[in-house]
């Protein structure tokens, strides 16, 4: 089975505290178990994490844990300090400690060959669903999470689930109301035609960089793949089951909905001057500031964005976030899913896999991580951050999990294609570059992914 480079993401709503069969206190994890029904904890003696009672159970549990995250961040300004410290108030003797990495995916992957990387990572998505046993523990069975958590299923394999979502994002457009406001814009757009008239009203009457590219950070442009699923479809399906098996994906449609029409806003965007005047000189860092001061009008990014550029200046109240402009047989609808999810090496001590999972508990049920993230909640009983009020009668969708048969297909057609879709930008940065230079048209670009998809599902996808 190949690698892949990546995988999708998905979505949905906010329910209730996980209940549990109970589990004593104790130093010594083994001795003393929480009981659970999944395999890993019957085969070790180590609990569910779905029975685990945060601030019951092993409160006397020792363990310093090392926990490796894609949020530098949030690292370096001493966010999580705040989050372990409040976590050691009930476990007072488990000692947490992070490591921040910034080209995440590609050193962690790397890294997870070493059995003595750490204690919790986020998985990185370039490790298939069949390939995380390989890697981390089985922390429970999806039927004993999955009507509480949402993006219960993005990192399992069957029933069996290695990742608990840190929080999520819905996928949409960070945006400056104040300057939206400005440029005479009074509802926000619903399709590409209305988005692109709207940067044309941006460019016309603001000052502001109507969209910002975020080009030279290599990693922002990514995220432009991740609207062509069900927000751009309408179907859930579309990434992990139907793309993977459909020739020509990227071809128009003709009616603005599909990849074709996420890709052509951003070719038109460039192509019509409605972008930074030289991509190679953006600057991640200092977009921030630049959007909250009202000096850009908006960027793709997903919604884990958007406490970042609130932070980045006086003008919190006018950064605002909405839906991708793609509307499907007269409806909008928006991606959601799981941001990295939390894995617990498979090859740590038993007393660290508790330690562990009861941290990552705490944090998806007790910490407000997701909220002040302004993410989509992890519980469905949780409350919707103010920021997705936009959200509000658009129609969230999840990608849908493939069934077991096919898990490695889109994986592999994927990465046999050469795209990554999800994982790596060079595609995304093509179509900037073609708009700019005039060389090739989308239809150019589209042609070539088309060809190379095309030979990828001939080889993986089952005959029909």
């Amino acid at each position: 089975m190949k690698k892949a480079l990546a995988l999708t993401l998905a979505a949905a709503m906010a329910a209730t505290l996980l209940a549990g069969c109970g589990g004593g206190s104790g130093s010594s994890a083994a001795a003393s178990t929480a009981g659970g029904d999944s395999a890993s904890a019957e085969a070790s003696g180590v609990p569910s994490y779905a029975s685990l009672k945060v601030g019951e159970d092993y409160t006397d549990l020792k363990a310093d844990l090392k926990l490796i995250s894609q949020r530098t961040d949030l690292i370096q300004d001493g966010t999580f300090d705040g989050y372990v410290a409040e976590f050691q108030k009930l476990y007072p003797n488990i000692s947490i400690s992070y490591e921040g990495i910034t080209n995440y995916a590609e050193d962690m992957t790397t890294r997870l060959t070493s059995n003595d990387w750490g204690d919790i990572c986020m998985i990185p998505t370039t490790i298939p669903l069949t390939e995380l046993g390989d890697y981390f523990y089985k922390l429970c069975d999806l039927d004993e999470i999955k009507d509480e958590y949402n993006f219960a299923s993005n990192r399992a394999y069957g029933q069996d689930v290695y990742g608990i979502p840190s929080t999520g994002n819905a996928q949409g457009i960070v945006y400056n109301k104040a300057v939206f406001e400005a440029a005479g814009i009074t509802e926000l757009p619903k399709t590409p035609d209305e988005f692109l008239a709207d940067l044309q009203l941006i460019k016309d009457n603001t000052d502001a960089i109507p969209l910002y590219t975020n080009f030279a950070a290599g990693w922002t442009m990514s995220a432009w793949d991740a609207y062509i699923g069900g927000g751009a479809t309408g179907d859930g399906d579309w990434m992990n089951i139907t793309m993977p098996q459909t020739k020509d994906p990227f071809a128009d449609r003709g009616d603005g909905t599909g990849p074709y029409a996420v890709y052509n806003i951003l070719y038109q965007a460039v192509k019509n001057g409605l972008t930074e005047d030289d991509p190679t000189t953006t600057d991640w860092e200092g977009c921030k500031p630049m959007i909250n001061e009202g000096k850009i009008g908006c960027m793709t990014l997903g919604s884990w964005a958007i406490v970042q550029m609130q932070a980045a200046g006086p003008n919190a109240d006018d950064i605002g976030y909405m839906p991708f402009p793609i509307t499907v047989n007269g409806t909008q609808y928006a991606s959601a899913g799981a941001d990295y999810c939390y894995g617990v090496n498979k090859n740590i001590s038993d007393d660290n896999k508790i330690a562990a999972m009861l941290y990552i508990k705490w944090l998806s049920e007790s910490s407000n991580f997701a909220y002040d993230q302004g993410g989509v909640p992890v519980l469905k009983s949780q409350e919707y951050p103010e920021t997705l009020k936009a959200f509000d009668g658009i129609e969230l969708i999840e990608d849908t999990q493939a069934p077991a048969e096919i898990a490695d297909l889109q994986p592999n057609v994927n990465q046999e294609s050469e795209l990554s879709l999800n994982a790596d930008q060079t595609h995304v940065q093509r179509v900037v570059e073609a708009a700019i230079n005039g060389d090739e048209t989308l239809d150019d670009i589209v042609a070539d992914w088309n060809e190379a998809w095309n030979a990828a599902v001939d080889e993986y996808a089952p005959a029909k």
